[in-house]
């Protein structure tokens, strides 16, 4: 696929980056893994480990929609969150 103006990289750039994750677990159980970032990229699971192997999907797939349609792939941000309850 050739580079575009939108994100003038390779795609294997944009996948190599690495996004703040904000995990916040749910009342009911289980958790919400969110990358502010990357906007409506966000997943749920039950155990730490789902939510982190889903949340690694979501990421991948968000970046490829964005570079398939020539969308705009923001550049992670320097903030970190993180939430205790």
């Amino acid at each position: 696929m050739p580079i575009s103006k939108t994100n003038p990289k390779p795609l294997e750039y944009y996948l190599s980056l690495t996004y703040a994750v904000t995990v916040y677990p749910e009342p009911e159980g289980g958790y919400v893994a969110v990358i502010k970032d990357l906007p409506g990229c966000m997943t749920q699971g039950e155990t730490a480990d789902e939510i982190m192997e889903n949340i690694e999907e979501a990421r991948q797939l968000w970046i490829e929609t964005a570079y398939d349609f020539d969308d705009p792939i923001p550049l992670p941000s320097d903030r970190l969150s993180a939430k205790a309850s």
